[in-house]
């Protein structure tokens, strides 16, 4: 979105202007970044779902198994 706004805008000669399409572009690095933290959470957390589920599906599976043959 910056880029976009960088090119709507093309030269900016106010400060004012300048300062805030800085910050903007500030703003969308700092989001940038926290849905990168956000995805890599994500999956770290899916990975130990996942293995959570392998293992309450092998321990099911041998629940279901007869105990006294």
């Amino acid at each position: 979105m910056a880029k976009a706004l960088f090119g709507h805008i093309g030269t900016v000669t106010e400060p004012a202007l300048r300062d805030e399409l800085q910050r903007l572009k500030d703003s969308v690095q700092a989001l940038g970044f926290e849905v990168a933290r956000l995805r890599a959470d994500n999956d770290r957390l899916a990975a130990a779902l996942s293995a959570y589920n392998d293992d309450f599906s092998r321990l099911t599976t041998s629940l279901e198994e007869p105990a006294l043959t």
